[in-house]
């Protein structure tokens, strides 16, 4: 069965964790969720398991540790996906706590380097490069992500579970970043209005707009309300 990437973004880390704990209870394996939470100021150092923090304090007190090199251990299985916390440093995103499938994305499937960043695990879970520029962002400014993999039977009651949980309307946080300044997560026309050129998906400015949608594309994550894709 076919299953999409649900994505929600979280001021507060502890909401983010309630809403995994209701998502695991309702029998969604690990390994179909991720979590990543900005630490900018090792806010969740306490959060960590004891390996992880080792870790990170072997890692501070070594030379040479690059920007987006893996600096703490990243935990499989114990007592839900919120056991396995690891930390990681993400250019362009800043030092954050990580678990899960997104973690193998962004690291390059663990060889150290974050390769293709936040942007490249977002957009190839199925997100369109303004939704991951976005998203990026809005962890950059100290928030929360989850990110469900769930297939059709289940995918309501994700959303609902993270509706319910206190995600934030993204759609509207964004505008309200624009207003500040930003000038990121647009494309098409709304990117052109905002910049005075349009984009193709690596950030190569156009003449024109880019091609509509394959129709015969995999389903959108994106889902109403704007707070949820």
């Amino acid at each position: 069965m076919a299953s999409r990437a649900i994505t929600a973004l979280f001021d507060d880390y502890e909401e983010a964790a309630k809403a995994v704990d209701r998502i695991e209870a309702e029998g969604v394996p690990h390994s179909d969720i991720a979590v990543v939470a900005s630490n900018e100021g090792e806010r969740h150092l306490s959060r960590l398991p004891p390996v992880a923090t080792a870790a990170h304090q072997e890692s501070d007190a070594a030379d040479g540790a690059g920007a987006g090199a893996t600096v703490g251990t990243v935990l499989g299985g114990g007592a839900g996906l919120l056991a396995g916390l690891g930390m990681l440093a993400i250019p362009g995103v800043g030092p954050v706590v990580a678990a899960g499938w997104l973690v193998a994305a962004v690291t390059g499937a663990g060889v150290g380097a974050a390769a293709g960043g936040l942007l490249g695990a977002l957009t190839g879970a199925g997100l369109s490069q303004s939704d991951a520029e976005t998203y990026a962002e809005g962890v950059r400014r100290g928030g929360t992500l989850v990110t469900v993999r769930a297939d059709d039977a289940r995918a309501d009651r994700v959303m609902s579970l993270l509706q319910k949980s206190g995600s934030i309307d993204i759609d509207e946080r964004a505008q309200g970043w624009r207003a500040q300044g930003w000038t990121g997560g647009t494309s098409g026309a709304d990117h052109a209005a905002a910049t005075g050129h349009a984009l193709t998906e690596d950030d190569t400015p156009l003449a024109v707009p880019g091609p509509a949608a394959d129709p015969d594309a995999a389903p959108p994550t994106r889902l109403p309300p704007g707070g949820i894709r």
